[in-house]
This record gives structure tokens, sequence and C-alpha cells, in this order.
């Protein structure tokens, strides 16, 4: 009986799963093509053949179609971070934990580059980027503050501006890579970047 009930569950799952994904793709078209604000919930739940009220099962605001959780971005982040400071630099590190990010764009290039020009062409939508990117402070900055050598002294200050740098790389990048239309792979922007501001005391 309990075996039937996981299988069951694992079922629903999947099944709310793929029709998550089914919402996103449509909804990230129609915003890409006629713009995030011109675009209601009533024409995505048409598109998709659910009810608009069905939508908000999925997702709690149009917004979270493109931006989502941003908790569920930066336990990556953070992982591949502590790893990597195993056997790299500090910066390097940084870099490193970026890289999920990097393999979801080479993975799916279309569609991530799609949902990143949604992002940086609506004004709301790039505020609750840089909201996400504070939530990720919070995250990371205890993490690099603890890699730092030198005295304890200023070393919470010295650990946000080198956090917010590296997050300034992501940001940067992800404009860049819209701009040229991904005719540039996205990691060797963010690479490029990395490199231009490497920190002087992390050489």
């Amino acid at each position: 009986m309990d075996e039937g009930r996981r299988a069951g569950a694992g079922l629903r799952r999947r099944t709310r799963d793929a029709v998550r994904e089914q919402i996103a793709a449509a909804a990230l078209v129609m915003f890409d093509e006629r713009g995030f604000d011109e675009t209601t919930v009533d024409e995505i739940a048409a598109a998709v053949e659910i009810s608009p009220r069905s939508f908000f099962r999925y997702f709690p605001t149009k917004e979270d179609v493109v931006l989502g959780d941003p908790m569920v971005y930066v336990d990556p982040v953070r992982d591949r971070l502590i790893e990597s400071l195993k056997s790299m630099s500090l910066w390097e590190a940084l870099r490193s934990g970026f890289e999920a990010g990097t393999a979801m764009t080479a993975a799916d290039p279309k569609g991530a580059l799609r949902a990143t020009r949604v992002v940086f062409r609506t004004p709301t939508l790039r505020a609750r980027n840089t909201e996400k990117h504070l939530v990720w402070m919070t995250v990371l900055v205890p993490l690099v503050a603890d890699a730092l050598p030198g005295p304890e002294e200023g070393k919470q200050f010295r650990a946000r501006a080198i956090t917010l740098g590296a997050l300034s790389c992501l940001d940067v990048s992800s404009a860049e890579w819209v701009d040229r239309d991904g005719a540039v792979p996205f990691g060797q922007l963010l690479d490029e970047a990395f490199a231009l501001l490497k920190p002087a005391t992390l050489t």
C-alpha cells in the first residue's frame, strides 16, 4: 500500500512538473514575441488549455514563470563554490560556482536566451533579478568571508565587495549575451568578465 501511494505521488509530481514546463515554455515565447507586460495570464492559460485559476496553482505570479524562487538557483552555486574552494583560489571558485548556469545555457541555448532576453527587456523583471542577487548575497558572502585571509576587521566588507563583483560579472555577461543574440557562448563572456574584474588582492 505504501509503495502504491509513493508511486502515485511520484506520478503526480512528474505530471505537475510536465505541465509546469509546458506553461513556462508557452509563456516565454509569448513574453518574447509580444512583451511581458502585454501578455496576460488569461492568454497564457488559453494557449496551454488550462484555466487562469489553474495557472496560479503552478506559478504564484506571472513574474515567477521567468524568475522563480531565487533560493532554488542559488543552492547549486553555493554547493559548487564550497567544493571549488578546496582546490581553487577564491575568485576562480566564484566563477566555478556559476557553472550550473553556464551548463543550463549550453543545454538549451535558445530557451535560456529567450528567458534572459525577456528579463533584460522588462524593467520589473530586471528589478526582481537585482533582488534575487541580493538574496544570493546572504548565502554567498559568509562563504567568501570564511575563505578570505587576513584580519577579521573589515572582512565582511571585503566579502560583500568581492561577491557583488562576481554577481556583476554574471549580470553584465547576461546582458552582453542578449545584445549579441547568443552569437558568443555565455560561458565565454562570463570568463572574460571575471578576467577583467579579478581583484588585485586575490591574485
